[in-house]
């Protein structure tokens, strides 16, 4: 099986984390009951056919998501401001991504420090690039970690889940 990391986040968030958001409008056996420690949970994903590479680099991930989330990390640029990527930033998310970034942005979907958060924790996957769906979980699993952003990640989960696309160019 050549799963990648991030569909261990998507396997993660779609099993565990989407009911928690959801207040009491989760449908019965559609959210399990999360594992008790992380041996558990490893063993799950295992189970469920994630490598363990792939397990141990998406917790690292989610891990290193939360810190920033309560260390405060993070620069806060001012608002109106221009967000230029670098080389290596354009590699790893390409026009499309960038795009998607710009129009969530414009659409009051991210505020400039989720921006930030959601360009560094997409350079924290080691793949060459990541896809605009990738980037798309990225932004929703931020979202989810970011308080007072309830209604942007509810915003965004029903763009994750259409099937229409987000803008036409």
């Amino acid at each position: 099986m050549s799963e990648t990391m991030v569909d261990v986040l998507i396997y993660l968030f779609e099993n565990y984390m989407a009911g928690d958001e959801e207040s009491g409008e989760e449908e019965a056996g559609e959210s399990e009951a999360a594992p008790v420690n992380q041996h558990e949970l490893e063993q799950e994903l295992s189970a469920a056919g994630f490598g363990t590479m792939e397990i141990t680099q998406a917790l690292d991930w989610l891990d290193e998501l939360a810190s920033r989330m309560s260390t405060g990390e993070g620069v806060s640029p001012s608002g109106g401001s221009t967000r230029i990527y670098t080389e290596a930033e354009q590699r790893k998310l390409d026009v499309d991504g960038c795009g998607l970034l710009m129009f969530l942005e414009q659409s009051g979907i991210l505020d400039p420090l989720s921006r930030e958060l959601v360009v560094e924790r997409a350079l924290a996957i080691r793949q060459a690039a990541i896809s605009v769906e990738e980037l798309k979980w990225i932004v929703l699993l931020v979202l989810m970690n970011r308080p007072g952003q309830e209604e942007a990640f509810f915003q965004m989960e029903d763009l994750v889940y259409d099937e229409a696309p987000l803008y036409l160019h």
